[in-house]
């Protein structure tokens, strides 16, 4: 089995339709893929409706949070969350809220582009975000107007966490997130947990605490680990008796990342599906 358990569609930052997800990762010879937009389950309805025949749809969703760095300092932290049930009241509430949180920085930072004088029309870059506002919409948008020649430059130069743009949002402190989506019944996995090119780096020593309070797994075969701190994550989850996950986090034409670039092993993804009892998992 080949299972894929970080992707992204137009529901949040990625390219392809949620029905185009599912298309693409039959495609691609996928066996199982997750839809995990960021903050927001609103692309769930149609990769069901979409779903190809003999491919099995896992519904989740990537949770912005934050953590302690390895600094001591608060730090960004992103938390998959799978097969939760949406319905439950106080995690649908702390969405909308991150949403909201998400929606405001948005409009801030391109207010601020605006002001500058970059020709940057922030009621359209909102319009064209979705559901769950991010950067990559913004991003964008600099492309189309000629002001950087590429996504990954827009990130590199004005939307960088350094940059002249960048607006701060208040996500879910960590722990919080881990409890709410145990509660919601499913299954927190920290994602990209030793991403070093993305900046500051959560300090490992606290994953003993989230376990402790019901971590399920860690992401572990990711794009942007390298062989040294994939070994390091996976003796940490020996360590506290959590799953392991594989993942691409596709992002469609965003990033030049292909679906099933990492993968899940499937024993570990029976554990994950075992210990679920929100949603189930939607298989032919």
């Amino acid at each position: 089995m080949r299972i894929d358990l970080h992707t992204h569609t137009t529901a949040s930052d990625g390219t392809d339709t949620p029905a185009e997800l599912v298309r693409n990762a039959a495609a691609a010879g996928l066996d199982v893929v997750a839809i995990t937009d960021h903050d927001t389950t609103a692309g769930w309805a149609e990769a069901e409706a979409a779903r190809p025949a003999g491919l099995s749809l896992v519904r989740g969703m990537e949770m912005s949070c934050v953590g302690r760095g390895v600094d001591g300092w608060p730090v960004s932290v992103h938390l998959l969350a799978y097969l939760f049930d949406p319905a439950d009241t106080g995690f649908a509430a702390e969405r909308e809220r991150l949403r909201g949180e998400r929606v405001q920085r948005l409009r801030a930072m391109a207010e601020q582009m605006a002001a500058d004088g970059l020709p940057v029309d922030p009621d359209a870059v909102l319009a064209s975000a979705g559901p769950a506002a991010g950067r990559p919409h913004l991003a964008r948008a600099l492309v189309e107007a000629g002001v950087v020649p590429s996504v990954e430059a827009a990130f590199a130069q004005l939307l960088a966490a350094n940059g002249p743009y960048y607006v701060e949002k208040a996500d879910t402190p960590l722990h919080r997130a881990v409890e709410m989506i145990a509660a919601a019944g499913g299954v927190s996995v920290l994602a990209h947990g030793r991403a070093r090119a993305r900046g500051r780096l959560l300090d490992l020593a606290e994953i003993a605490d989230l376990a402790a309070l019901g971590l399920g797994g860690l992401e572990i075969d990711h794009p942007d680990h390298s062989t040294q701190d994939r070994t390091v994550l996976r003796d940490l989850a020996g360590e506290y008796g959590l799953l392991t996950t594989g993942s691409s986090d596709y992002h469609g034409a965003n990033k030049t990342i292909a679906l099933g670039a990492c993968t899940t092993d499937p024993a570990q993804f029976e554990k994950l599906t075992g210990r679920a009892t929100g949603v189930p998992v939607l298989a032919s």
